[in-house]
């Protein structure tokens, strides 16, 4: 959430800078200004007026000692009156900073200086390539139907036990999943993240603290009897752990990652984009979280990018970086870069990682703080990434380790799988 000081301060520069996200701003923008001196006009008249019940609470009392009852009961009407008038502006004022509230929640984060406007996708700006060369067999299969030919990964069966979107691994295909997990976990805790196990299900306050909720709500599964949400990333819980948190300012860096299952409803979504693991409604996905200061947030954003490379290039696997177009990017971050795989089977780029800056917008919704060298309270910054998701990864691992009668496991997750090759 954006902070009430810096759209007083600088209004216009709000409105230019989102509308490098494609967000004409200026309605909302003009409409919390508006909100906010009218808040603010309230307050004042609010304590003008407790000022003057202190005021004439004392002559009451001044009156009653010198016998002038009636006067006294005069002063207490007015003093009746004042509260009551008192009631009614903090009543307004209450509704005003709820729906002040309401506009605030509305605007994205602003992008920061390093994002370039564009409209989509097409529009975002490859920053690195790496990875080997693809060198396929002839009549190479995709991963649905290498799945299929070795059964690894049950796509009809998941069908019947809740609906598409939701497979079952069977045998090597289960074990690969266990490894990739293991894997990216104890890479994630040598570069020093701090294991954590959350929940898988999440409240309201949780959803909002991270900016899914209302933006996201949609794209949610919903557990109306105990309002609850099943968790999209486990971004939500961990970064929610700092929630209503003041760190002192030898805290830094906060560095945590978990694993959980992911849930995500993707509706709209077609086609080839969803075929096979392409797009799942759940999956499995290891997390890496940090909570900075400031002045460190984008050192810390390039480590997190560092060290995503490097899993991907332990796996030994075709990719290219991603710095996301303000068209691009999700309502939250401040700059995004992503992580793509090729798919030399489908002759297409799969995203599997997306790492992320959110500056202090979502420290402002969580109210996550800390004290700085010299004890003011300052807001923290947010990052995130995805370290990895594995249902592109393995569709990619599965298609480019493919030879004509098995696939090959990378030579890393061997210790993980206890098996060196899928037949």
């Amino acid at each position: 959430m954006l902070t009430l000081k810096l759209l007083r301060d600088d209004p216009e520069y709000v409105i230019k800078k989102l509308a490098v996200k494609n967000f004409d701003a200026r309605a909302i923008v003009e409409k919390v200004i508006e909100l906010d001196t009218e808040r603010r006009a309230l307050q004042t008249e609010s304590d003008a007026i407790l000022a003057q019940q202190k005021q004439k609470a004392g002559i009451i009392g001044g009156l009653m000692k010198e016998g002038k009852k009636a006067e006294a009961e005069e002063v207490k009407k007015e003093v009746a009156e004042l509260k009551n008038r008192s009631s009614e502006l903090l009543a307004k004022a209450d509704t005003t900073s709820k729906e002040l509230e309401a506009q605030l929640v509305l605007l994205p984060n602003l992008p920061c200086d390093l994002v370039v406007p564009g409209k989509g996708a097409e529009d975002n700006q490859v920053v690195k390539m790496g990875g080997p060369e693809i060198n396929l067999p002839e009549n190479a299969l995709p991963h649905w139907d290498l799945a299929k030919k070795f059964d690894i990964i049950d796509f009809d069966l998941g069908v019947k036990l809740t609906g598409a979107g939701f497979p079952v691994y069977k045998g090597k295909g289960a074990k690969l999943q266990r490894a990739l997990i293991s894997f990216f976990l104890d890479q994630n805790t040598a570069a020093g993240y701090k294991e954590i196990e959350p929940p898988i299900m999440v409240n309201a306050a949780s959803g909002f603290g991270t900016g899914q909720l209302p933006d996201k709500e949609a794209q949610m599964y919903y557990v109306g009897l105990d309002d609850f949400y099943l968790v999209p990333t486990a971004e939500v819980p961990v970064t929610n752990i700092y929630r209503d948190v003041i760190l002192a300012n030898d805290q830094f860096p906060q560095k945590l990652t978990a694993y959980t299952p992911c849930f995500r409803r993707e509706a709209g979504s077609y086609g080839k984009d969803v075929r096979g693991l392409n797009r799942l409604h759940q999956f499995d996905k290891v997390e890496i979280v940090r909570i900075e200061r400031p002045e460190d947030s984008y050192k810390a954003l390039d480590e997190m990018i560092a060290h995503v490379e490097s899993l991907v290039n332990k796996l030994g696997l075709k990719y290219r970086i991603l710095r996301l177009c303000g068209g691009d990017m999700s309502f939250t971050s401040a700059i995004t870069y992503d992580f793509e795989l090729w798919s030399a089977a489908q002759q297409r780029w799969l995203e599997i990682s997306s790492v992320s800056n959110f500056e202090t917008y979502q420290a402002n919704r969580l109210h996550l703080r800390y004290k700085d060298a010299n004890g003011k309270t300052q807001l923290c910054h947010t990052l995130n990434g995805s370290s990895l998701a594995l249902p592109r990864v393995v569709a990619a691992m599965l298609e480019d380790n493919q030879q004509e009668d098995r696939i090959v496991i990378p030579e890393v997750l061997r210790p993980y799988t206890g098996f060196d090759c899928i037949d």
